[in-house]
C-alpha cells in the first residue's frame, strides 16, 4: 500500500477544497513568493500542496498517481518522502535563482518532476530503457517554455533536485549505508537554503 503517496493526494485535496473555502486570505499563506527574504519561509515547501485550479490540482495528482507507488515501492517510505519534498524544494529555490523578486510558485509539479528525474536515473542504474520516459519529461518541461502560467523555472529544479537524490540513493544502496544517505540529504538542503539565501541577498 503506497500511504505516502496517498496521504500526499489527500493532503493537496484538502488543501485546496480549502482553498475554495477561505479563498486567497489561506492562498497567500501557501504560496511561495519570491524573493525569500522577507516572506514565510514554511511556503517553500507549503507551496507543494496548492494548486491554482480544477485541472491544475487534477493533472498534478493524476502524474502523483502514477509515479508515485512504483517510487514508494522501491525507495521506501522514508527515503520516497524525502525524495518529494527535496525536489519541490528545489523547485522553489531554482524560482528564486533564475527569476528572482517579484515572482511566485505553487503546485506540486516542481515535485513531480522530481520523481520523473529519479525514476530515470533508477532505470538506468539497472540497465533499462528510459528512452520514452525521456520523451514524456521533455514533453512536459517544454510546456513551461510557451505557457506563461506554468514555471518552468520550478520544474527544472526539481528535475535536477530529484536527479541528485536519485543518484545518492542508487549510489549508496544497502542498509550500511542509510547514514551517509542521511548525511547527504542533509547536506542537499543547507546547500539549497545557502543558494536561496545568499542569492537573495545578492539581488538585495
Amino acid at each position: 500500500m503506497p500511504v505516502v503517496t496517498y496521504s500526499l493526494i489527500a493532503i493537496c485535496v484538502v488543501v485546496y477544497l480549502a482553498q475554495l473555502v477561505f479563498g486567497d486570505r489561506l492562498t497567500y499563506q501557501l504560496v511561495f513568493y519570491a524573493p525569500l527574504i522577507g516572506v514565510q519561509p514554511w511556503t517553500l515547501l507549503t507551496s507543494l500542496f496548492a494548486h491554482a485550479s480544477p485541472i491544475h490540482i487534477l493533472a498534478n495528482m493524476f502524474s502523483l498517481f502514477m509515479l508515485g507507488p512504483t517510487l514508494e515501492l522501491a525507495l521506501g517510505r522514508v527515503r520516497y518522502l524525502a525524495l518529494y519534498l527535496l525536489s519541490g524544494f528545489g523547485g522553489s529555490v531554482a524560482v528564486i535563482i533564475l527569476v528572482g523578486a517579484n515572482s511566485s510558485v505553487l503546485g506540486a509539479s516542481g515535485a513531480i518532476f522530481g520523481l520523473m528525474a529519479a525514476l530515470v536515473v533508477m532505470i538506468r542504474r539497472i540497465g533499462g530503457n528510459t528512452t520514452q520516459l525521456l520523451v514524456v519529461v521533455a514533453i512536459n518541461l517544454s510546456i513551461g517554455f510557451f505557457v506563461s502560467t506554468i514555471s518552468w523555472e520550478a520544474h527544472v529544479g526539481g528535475l535536477i533536485s530529484g536527479a541528485l537524490v536519485a543518484l545518492v540513493y542508487t549510489r549508496m544502496q544497502g542498509p550500511r549505508n542509510r547514514n551517509r544517505q542521511l548525511a547527504y540529504m542533509a547536506g542537499l538542503t543547507v546547500a539549497l537554503l545557502i543558494v536561496s539565501i545568499v542569492t537573495t541577498l545578492l539581488r538585495g
